[in-house]
Parts: C-alpha cells; structure tokens; sequence
C-alpha cells in the first residue's frame, strides 16, 4: 500500500506484495482472449465519481466520470455528506459504463484499485466499499491507492520520464514538492504549511461573490478567478508573495488569503460597494492574486530544485519539463 508518512519526510515504500510485484506475476496466460493485465481504478475521493480500465502499458481502454460540480456551486463548497450521497447513486453506473466502454466482464479484470486515502472520509467510504464488494463477488486481488502517489506517478503513463524526478502536486486540497526515486520511494521536500492553493482561491472567489458574476455563474472559484485574471491587470495590486526569506521549500497560503480580504475590504469602502456585491476591480484583483499564487509557487519550487542540484539527488542529464 503506498501510504505518504505525515511524520517524517519520506514517503515509505511499499510492502513485499507491492504493485510491481502483481504487475509482474503472470496469472494469465498467453492465447487467452486478454494477454495483459487490465486494472479497473475506481476514484472516489472527493466530489467526482470515476472509473478507467487501464492495461499493464498504461493504456486507458475504458473510462467514465459524473461530476458534482455544478450541485456544489449551488451551496458555494462541498458539502460532505451531499458528495457522499452523490456517489451512492452513481459509482455502479459508472464503473458499468468504463466496463461496457472497455469491452470487457468483471471477471476479465486482473485486479481492482482504489483510492483510499487522502480526501473527503464519507467520500473515500463509498469508493471503498463499492470496490470491496467487487473484490469478494469476483475475487479479485485489492489495490489501495494514495491518490497523490498516483498523481505523482501520473506522468509516466503519458511522458517518458524517467526516475529519479522532481514534481509539484497542487489543488484545491493539497500542495507538495517530492523527489520521486521509484513507484513506492518519495523524498517530500516541501508542503503547505496551513491550507492549499486552490481552497484560497476558492475562499478569494467566494470572498469577490463572484458566483454573481455573469461570466463566472457555473464556473468553480479557481476557474473564475483564472477567467477573470485573463481580463485583468496584474500590476494594479502590488501583493508580495508569502515566506521570500524563508530558507525552506514549504508553502503558506493563509496569509496570503488574509492580505486579499483586507485589501477587498479597502476596495469595498473606497467604491462604496456593499459585501456580496461585485467590485469594479474584481478583475484586477484576482490577476494579481493568480501571479502572487504563481510566484510563490514557483520560487519554493526553484528553491527544491537548487537543493536537489546541490545533493546530487536529479540527473543533471537529459532534464524535461512537464506541465
């Protein structure tokens, strides 16, 4: 199981009976109808409900997703038990369509992962629950999945990248620089030290009511604020970015989101704006939010980078960037 260690610095690695060793057993012989390993992911750790049918070279052959974003605008956040019941009516049809898309039975399955951790309990236990069910009806082995271990391995499903690489995970409920050594071998270098990128971005877009505005209306609060700073000037708002002489590759966003509310605050008074209506600089404002966010990010990440240069941790051959 690969599990990110709250306590120390590193990501564990795996247990003896790891996915490379399933991946590399062979219970399927060849001749047969499917000569790969095929993997149904079930994801179920937040607000979306989704399932693929990968094979052991990566390739998707079947996938579905139901989103709850447009119930979730409607109350201005996620609701955890909502989410829950969201995915009790859906997780069945939608693993049936990434089965029926794939073109193959339950039984033609080599195994079945799951996220398991980090996310939204109520959210988690639906996925889980579902996914054991298939695992005793069809007995079939179980994969438990940390999903931002599976962010990190992501990219090498699409790109040839090779080991060891450095990669930053943002969103709206995690942010994170790990020196990725092997599937089961992370070195975290730097995390949020208080809340994530994209929940300040949705706290700035609740706070600016942009949920009012005529272009943001089904838009989530990071999509409005990345929408409206298309049409903003960054340089209008003067907002440093967060910890410039900490000597570290942590990150911060509390502060930063404090600076925004009192400078929102200011705009109010000085346009005679009531809260909850929307400000004639809203614009600008979530332009110079978007570069601040930018910014930090990027400076804790070339900080990680001269680190990991310095230590002799990454190839200084052959290097590739990845976005």
């Amino acid at each position: 199981m690969l599990i990110l260690s709250k306590i120390a610095g590193v990501f564990p690695r795996s247990p003896k009976s790891n996915v490379h060793g399933f991946l590399r057993s062979s219970s399927v012989g060849p001749g047969t109808l499917f000569p790969h390993k095929l993997v149904l992911g079930i994801e179920t750790s937040c607000d979306d409900t989704a399932a693929a049918v990968v094979d052991d070279a990566g390739h998707v052959l079947g996938e579905a997703m139901h989103s709850q974003t447009e119930v979730h605008l409607k109350t201005g956040g996620i609701v955890p038990p909502v989410a829950q019941q969201l995915h009790r009516e859906n997780i069945q049809r939608i693993v049936e369509e990434t089965l029926s898309a794939s073109s193959i039975s339950p039984r033609d399955l080599s195994a079945i992962a799951t996220t398991v951790k980090p996310g939204l309990a109520l959210s988690l236990g639906v996925g889980l629950s579902f996914s054991l069910q298939l695992v005793n009806q069809f007995k079939k082995p179980f994969i438990p999945i940390h999903h931002m271990e599976a962010h990190a391995l992501t990219i090498r499903l699409t790109n040839k990248v090779e080991f060891p690489f450095l990669v930053l995970l943002i969103s709206g409920g995690h942010c994170l620089l790990a020196l990725v050594r092997g599937v089961s071998d992370f070195l975290l270098l730097g995390k949020s030290l208080d809340i994530a990128p994209g929940d300040m971005l949705d706290k700035v877009a609740r706070r600016l009511s942009l949920i009012k505005h005529p272009e943001c209306s089904t838009m989530s609060g990071g999509k409005a604020i990345e929408h409206l700073a298309k049409q903003g000037n960054r340089f209008h708002f003067t907002i440093n970015p967060p910890m410039q002489n900490v000597k570290n590759c942590d990150f911060s966003f509390t502060g930063l989101q404090h600076v925004i509310d009192r400078l929102i605050k200011h705009k109010e008074k000085e346009e005679g704006v009531e809260k909850g209506q929307i400000l004639s600089s809203a614009a600008d404002i979530a332009a110079a939010v978007q570069h601040t966010t930018a910014c930090h990010l990027a400076k804790r990440t070339h900080r990680a980078i001269l680190f990991c240069k310095q230590k002799n941790l990454l190839s200084p051959a052959d290097a590739v960037l990845v976005s």
